[in-house]
């Protein structure tokens, strides 16, 4: 156990808000706590904004509580207007099923399931068939309308609009916590600072429906530099699952972070030492590259694996070098025990298959772009083009035509790149 997990996580910038910190720190401090945190499968993948959570979690269990994951298989069929500025699409309940398969294998990486060390539930197994006026009688007579409209999640969307399938979901979240806490103990629930509102109805329900002291611990919503929700790119949200961004593009993501997020981003999304990330995040640049290195090393390893991460670390140091070649930066990270050179090479660098036949046809480098994911469209393509932006082989293509051709090809690849991030390993089959 650890007295001081609360005051942990307040050094490592999760802390927003808690219902009661004193009491808090008092329970934690005292025996294991079982927690928990909802994820509504909106999607087959978590994504980079879910990471906040997942991490706090983490560091919970790592301290002796024990989690539960609660994958909102009926709230997904609601959708929780927290954050949202118009009503989430209606999902088919196929979708939402397998929707949750995908996301329970996801949280694992991050979660020890092992000798009940961590529960994993489906909400969707209390509130599928719950009697409508049994809820209402038993749940919705203890909410009022006037704090449920004061909500934040609520208040937000009374402009625009918001629907009574929408406005439901906080007395459905409030329920989920309090069957939580009756049939597993669970006395905290923790999510991102938009959950406050749903969160407080859920300790407050438990307060009246039981008469228990329940807790609630909310997390700050990341922005990056420019103000943007972090874990955005030009080309949409970064998944976990390899299928929707590659391990290669992952780690990019995490690498290529600015200098001003380094201290915070090694403080939530690694577990090393809070004296080690201070002196990583105070490196001058350029030695400061060598400190996002290890936040994409330590990253990518917690979402895919060691196994994949030093690939993808390989393949980055093979296309633009390493930042500390001589392993003069002292880090407890895994990744200083990497020898570059040898073994690696570019197998982690996402991939696009081209055919021989189209080749010989004439395979023009604008349509390329888009088919490979470089660009949005040919018009994307073009400007990319114009702008000096796209390289075969590290040769800048300054013709608008050309056409990439079997030559381009040495060993069957090609190397074909948009800026100096984006890259595809162009496949020969």
């Amino acid at each position: 156990m650890s007295a001081n997990v609360l005051n942990d996580l307040r050094d490592r910038g999760f802390v927003y808000q808690s219902t009661d910190p004193d009491s808090l720190e008092r329970v934690l401090g005292e025996e294991p706590v079982v927690f928990y945190a909802g994820f509504d499968p909106t999607a087959d993948s978590l994504h980079v904004g879910h990471l906040l959570p997942v991490m706090a979690m983490r560091r919970l269990q790592q301290a002796g509580h024990k989690p539960i994951a609660l994958v909102g298989g009926a709230t997904a069929l609601v959708g929780d207007p927290s954050g949202k500025k118009e009503a989430r699409p209606i999902l088919s309940g196929e979708t939402v099923a397998a929707n949750t398969a995908a996301i329970k294998k996801q949280l694992s990486r991050f979660i020890d399931f092992g000798d009940g060390k961590a529960d994993l539930v489906d909400n969707a197994d209390w509130l599928i068939g719950l009697d409508l006026l049994d809820f209402l009688r038993e749940v919705g007579s203890r909410f009022g309308i006037n704090r449920m409209i004061a909500a934040e999640s609520v208040k937000s969307r009374l402009e625009t609009g918001i629907s009574y399938l929408e406005f439901s979901y906080m007395l459905l979240q409030a329920y989920d916590f309090h069957i939580l806490n009756k049939r597993f103990n669970c006395a905290l629930q923790v999510g991102g600072q938009d959950q406050w509102g749903n969160i407080v109805a859920g300790v407050e329900l438990i307060r009246k429906l039981s008469a228990t002291e329940a807790h609630g611990l909310t997390f700050p919503l990341l922005t990056d530099k420019a103000g943007e929700k972090f874990g955005k790119t030009a080309g949409g949200a970064v998944w976990l699952d390899p299928a929707r961004t590659s391990v290669f593009d992952y780690y990019q993501f995490w690498r290529n972070v600015d200098d001003a997020d380094m201290e915070k981003l090694l403080k939530l999304f690694t577990n090393l030492p809070l004296d080690e990330i201070g002196r990583l995040a105070a490196l001058p640049a350029p030695a400061i590259n060598r400190a996002k290195e290890i936040l994409a090393f330590e990253a990518t390893s917690l979402a895919h694996g060691d196994t994949a991460a030093e690939k993808a670390f390989l393949a980055a140091v093979a296309k633009f070098g390493s930042a500390d070649p001589k392993g003069e930066i002292g880090t407890s990270s895994r990744v200083a025990d990497i020898k570059i050179g040898g073994a690696g090479g570019t197998g982690a660098l996402p991939t696009h298959s081209v055919s021989k036949a189209e080749v010989e046809a004439g395979l023009w480098i604008v349509k390329l772009l888009a088919a490979a994911g470089l660009a949005t469209s040919n018009g994307d393509a073009r400007r990319l083009v114009k702008g000096g932006g796209v390289y075969l082989n590290d040769t800048r293509v300054t013709d608008m035509n050309a056409n990439v051709t079997l030559d381009d090809f040495a060993n069957g690849t090609a190397i074909l790149r948009a800026g100096k991030k984006n890259i595809r390993e162009l496949v020969l089959k």
